[in-house]
């Protein structure tokens, strides 16, 4: 599950960087902002008509203990349909927000060198996640109630699944399969793949570059956005600096794929993600994310472009 989420959310950087030719800093505080919008929309959904909750404490998704996600019965079964309300909201919003950053800050000096615009986003990263610290609070708040499980025998034991485990197969299998879809099967597809290939070239032959530009922020922004909100619906918990903490996974996972690749953003993610959940078999919890950068660190080793040979053509 956690690495449907890194390979979900990898799928955008990896195609910010093989088209824009940068690595976006800020694409960390993108899934954050995706998931407090998205889980603000959820709330009020879900505690309309709630005499002990206002629209205020709703909208700031409970800031302060306002309110509480367990109380208001959130879920993909107590609140199906604000759950899903809440998914587009932060998708659209992701979308709104890279588009917005795109226009007024990267588009400016985007013929700079990628060094410039890496500096950049991380300077978009920090005034947007301290932005959202100051409305939404520092504070960490439970966002769903317990959903209802199933248990899966095994021969050594017995595995728990929920509805949200389910869900969120659900939700990243099937947008995964779409970005393949739209990849390989429609001009626009075609069209970033040869801008990923060679831009300049791309230009000459006539596909229209900024419109492509234009869909790599709308389709990554999308993905981020749902990805941040489903991490928030899976782990049960919200807090203004999760994208940031989830951001040095999501870049081993792209570069462990292959920069550039969208496919190597999938595989790197679920490798990436099962390394840091499963290895708190063997070692303590806090070494999780040391163990997934080690596993990285071996492969490239091995294979120093990555899984699928850095190629930017997806």
């Amino acid at each position: 599950m956690r690495g449907l989420v890194i390979g979900l959310a990898g799928i955008g950087l990896s195609m910010t960087y093989s088209i824009l030719n940068f690595a976006n800093f800020s694409h960390g505080d993108y899934i954050t902002a995706g998931a407090f919008t998205g889980w603000g929309t959820t709330y009020l959904l879900a505690g309309l008509g709630r005499p002990s909750a206002d629209i205020g404490s709703l909208l700031l998704v409970g800031a302060g203990g306002s309110v509480f996600g367990g109380a208001l019965g959130t879920g993909v079964t107590g609140t199906p349909l604000a759950v899903v309300a809440g998914l587009l909201v932060a998708g659209v919003f992701t979308i709104l927000l890279a588009l917005g950053v795109d226009k007024f800050i990267y588009k400016p000096i985007r013929n700079e060198d990628g060094i410039t615009l890496l500096i950049t986003s991380i300077g978009v990263a920090f005034a947007l996640r301290y932005l959202m610290q100051f409305v939404y609070g520092s504070d960490v708040r439970g966002t769903t109630a317990q959903p209802p499980q199933v248990g899966a025998y095994l021969w050594d034991g017995q595995v728990f699944i929920s509805a949200h485990d389910i869900a969120l197969l659900v939700v990243a299998g099937g947008l995964m399969l779409g970005v393949h879809i739209l990849l390989q099967a429609t001009k626009l597809g075609k069209a970033m793949r040869a801008m990923a290939d060679n831009e300049d070239l791309a230009r000459i032959t006539g596909i229209p570059t900024e419109r492509v530009v234009r869909a790599t922020w709308i389709i990554g922004g999308g993905l981020t956005g749902v990805a941040g909100y489903m991490f928030v619906l899976w782990k049960g918990t919200l807090g203004f600096n999760d994208g940031w903490l989830l951001l040095l996974l999501i870049f081993a996972a792209v570069i462990l794929g292959g920069i550039g690749s969208i496919y190597g953003a999938i595989a790197g993610g679920l490798i990436i993600g099962l390394t840091a959940s499963m290895s708190v078999i063997w070692i303590p919890s806090a070494f999780a994310r040391a163990a997934a950068f080690l596993v990285m660190i071996v492969i490239l080793l091995v294979k120093p472009k990555g899984l699928f040979a850095g190629r930017a053509t997806a």
